[in-house]
Formats: structure tokens, C-alpha cells, sequence
């Protein structure tokens, strides 16, 4: 057997051009699809990380993907906000431990900003429930009902996450300006109520390092001339002059809950949908990411199903490969029979070609997408916050590296079947 497989290699070594280019269609197909199980599986603990912690999230009546995705992931917007009454009312709600209110809208050079109680840095969770670490400076105040009046420097302080610092290129104290909206037109810029940098959060992986964080007192200053998106003509209100208003919120986008005990969460359920001074929905973190995986399964079923199908097209270049140099191999294969080689052997010699040019298709698919993940995953998290983790192949990744080598072995039978089928007298005397 060890004799048979060095004349395979050595065989294989003597067409090592052709069979390169048949090695490397493997490795891209295998590459394909170990980089669709990677960054699904990626993508959905990225998205499981981004919020623990958190037993409800309310918002006003809308799908619950959607309310999960914009209050969250900062993805989409809202249809509607909530009132500041409503918010108050589900603190007193029993079995209620917290809330977090979050008011949403605005942005700075294309990152959201994201106005919150100084809870949000105490009670949010990410990960295995990991608390949110400020790794320069410190968070704002809160305004307090009793006096709604803040220090400056408080009312205009951003606490920024760890990717707009690191690619805003921002320290403490760095001065920025807030866009209304996304900031598409310049002329929806707060400038004349510029920020300055109070803190900056670690890293975390998930959107909070892609958000600017600022206190719902300075979302309602930013917008005290301000009326139905637009700046009011001919009024406003200069920075320093804001102390002398009510900062208190009035409506806020979404609130995350906390609860005491996690069995009281369906009734709790029940009396925030059923409230009766304004619609309002709450949904369970992980249920409405189980209803986004519902919605993007048949879309990663058609991805997976087009690797698939490029690694079937790879074999099957094997396989031709493989049998359009057998006529010339004739008289080779018939030298082995002459000279006592098994018709078995002959079946073996070429099943194992296939094997090891199908193992070094495979192998050099793990090697590439190797240095491609350790080479782009910055770039990616940069870009779309999303963190691919550079580590041995897994359970799945695996099963299709295994998947695709007992495929290679299985199609490299039928030109091996076509040798042994070759006789001693075919061989030596080939018809023209």
C-alpha cells in the first residue's frame, strides 16, 4: 500500500500543473464554504453578545425584529417614540427591577448617537452578562427630576465607544458635532452646540463601540429649536443659554427592562402590550433574534447551497482531469499489470491521485481562509462591526472539510473504476 501511494504522489507530482489548477478550484470551494459557516456562525454570536442582561425591550407598537434591530443594533428606525409618562410608569411596574431608557434619531459622521440615563454605562450587558467598561474619563450625570438643571460640561459630554474613538481618531476632551438624522446635509448639523469627548468605553464587540453616548438632557437641548426635524427660522438657543430650560425628556424610542426575577417576564409581557394610555410592545431579546434567523434562514440556505455546488463543479474537474490523462496513461497502468500489479492496485493507484489532490484542495482552502480571516478581520470589524474570530475549524466547519474529502474520494473511484476495467492488451496495444 505505501508503495502504491508514493507512485501516486509521484505520479501526480509528474502532471503537477494541471492538477494545481484542479487543487486550487478545491481550495477556493472549500474556502467558500468554510468562510459561509465561519462568519454565519460568527454573525449570530455577535448578535447573541450584543445585549444580556436585558429580560424586555419596549418600544412603541411595531414588529418585534424591527424594534430589536433599531433599539440594539442601530439598524433601521423607529416608526414612533414613546412617552416619557409611559417610561416613568413602567418603573412602577411590578416586578420591574430597572430601566434604560435610550432616545434615538442622531448621528456623527455616519455613527449613531445614542441618548441614555447614566445607567445605561451601570445596568447594560453584553457577552456572559459583562458590564461595560470605561476605559478613559467617566460618564455624564443624569438630570434629575428635582433639578432638571446640569452643569455645562455634563449636558454637552459624549461618551463615545471604542470604534468611533479609535477611527475618529478622538481624546478627552476633543471637541465633536452632532448631525441631525444621518447627517446627509450639512445644514441638519448641531454646530452651534458642539460636544467635547467626557469618556471613552472598551471594547466590546458589539454596537456599543460603533454609538456616541450622550445624556437624554443633551438630546432635548440639541433640539429646544428644533421643531418636526427641522431648525425653527429666525430662533436660537446658544449652548450656554440651555441651563435655563427644562431638559427633562419628553419622549424617549425604547426603554430595555430589566426584571427582579426572570419567571415574572410574561406577565410583565402582558401588562406593557396591554397598556392602555399608548400602544406599546414588548418583546423578549432572544425570541425576536429567533425570529430574524427565521428571516434570513432561506438566504443562508441559498448561499450555502451555491458553495455547495462550486465545490460539486471542483470534483467534478477532478474527476475530468483525472480521465482525460488516463488514455495517455495506458500503456503505463498496463506496464504495472505486466509486472504483477492487481487489477485492485490499479483501481487503488488512481482512487488515491484523487484523494491526495482532493486533501491538498482542502488543506490549502483551511490555509487561505486562514490568512484572509487573520488578514481582514480587522477591516471587517472596522467597517461592519463585526468581530470574525480567528481560531481552530469547528464542529460544522470541519464536518464539511470532511464532507468534501469523502466526496473527492468517492469521485476519484470512477476514473479508478475505468483503470481497472482497462485490459493488459488495451494497454499495450492502444487502438488509434
Amino acid at each position: 500500500m505505501n508503495t502504491l501511494l508514493k507512485m501516486a504522489l509521484q505520479s501526480a507530482w509528474n502532471r503537477r500543473f494541471v492538477l494545481a489548477l484542479v487543487a486550487l478550484s478545491i481550495a477556493l470551494s472549500t474556502l467558500l464554504l468554510l468562510g459561509l459557516s465561519r462568519v454565519r456562525t460568527d454573525v449570530r454570536e455577535n448578535f447573541a453578545q450584543s445585549v444580556s442582561g436585558t429580560d424586555l425591550i419596549v418600544g412603541a407598537r411595531t414588529g418585534p425584529v424591527q424594534l430589536l434591530l433599531y433599539s440594539v443594533f442601530r439598524i433601521g428606525s423607529a416608526t414612533n417614540n414613546i412617552r416619557w409618562q409611559s417610561v416613568q410608569d413602567l418603573t412602577r411596574l411590578p416586578g420591574v427591577d430597572w430601566v434604560v431608557p435610550l432616545s434615538l434619531g442622531d448621528s456623527h459622521r455616519g455613527y449613531p448617537v445614542v441618548a441614555t440615563s447614566n445607567g445605561y454605562f451601570s445596568r447594560f450587558r453584553w457577552g456572559n452578562r459583562q458590564p461595560l467598561v470605561l476605559a478613559q474619563g467617566r460618564a455624564f450625570n443624569d438630570v434629575a427630576e428635582d433639578s432638571p438643571a446640569l452643569p455645562h460640561s455634563d449636558v454637552f459630554g459624549a461618551v463615545l465607544g471604542a470604534e468611533v474613538a479609535d477611527a475618529l481618531g478622538y481624546h478627552l476632551g476633543d471637541a465633536l458635532v452632532l448631525s441631525h438624522g444621518d447627517g446627509a446635509f450639512a445644514a441638519n448639523d448641531h454646530a452651534d452646540k458642539p460636544f467635547r469627548v467626557l469618556g471613552i468605553l472598551a471594547r466590546t464587540g458589539t454596537p456599543v463601540d460603533r454609538s456616541v453616548h450622550i445624556s437624554l438632557a443633551a438630546m432635548e437641548a440639541l433640539h429646544l429649536d428644533w421643531a418636526a426635524g427641522a431648525p425653527l427660522p429666525g430662533q436660537s438657543i446658544a449652548a450656554a443659554d440651555v441651563g435655563h430650560y427644562d431638559l427633562s425628556p419628553s419622549q424617549v424610542t425604547a426603554v430595555l427592562v430589566g426584571l427582579k426575577q426572570r419567571q415574572q417576564v410574561f406577565s410583565v409581557q402582558r401588562r406593557v402590550n396591554g397598556y392602555a394610555r399608548e400602544p406599546l410592545l414588548a418583546v423578549l431579546p432572544g425570541v425576536a433574534l429567533d425570529e430574524l434567523w427565521d428571516a434570513v434562514s432561506l438566504g443562508e440556505r441559498g448561499l450555502q447551497l451555491m458553495s455547495v455546488l462550486v465545490a460539486v463543479v471542483s470534483l467534478v474537474g477532478l474527476v475530468a482531469v483525472i480521465l482525460a490523462g488516463l488514455n495517455e496513461r495506458r500503456r503505463e497502468l498496463a506496464i504495472l499489470r505486466a509486472v504483477g500489479a492487481r487489477p485492485r492496485d490499479v483501481l487503488l493507484l488512481l482512487a488515491a491521485e484523487g484523494v491526495w489532490i482532493t486533501l491538498a484542495g482542502v488543506l490549502l482552502g483551511l490555509l487561505l481562509w486562514t490568512l484572509l480571516l487573520a488578514a481582514g478581520a480587522p477591516l471587517v470589524q472596522r467597517l461592519w462591526g463585526l468581530q470574525l474570530r480567528l481560531g481552530l475549524p469547528d464542529a460544522r466547519q470541519t464536518l464539511w472539510m470532511l464532507a468534501v474529502l469523502a466526496c473527492g474520494a468517492l469521485a476519484s473511484l470512477l476514473p479508478g473504476w475505468r483503470a481497472y476495467a482497462l485490459s493488459l492488451h488495451d494497454g499495450l496495444s492502444p487502438r488509434s
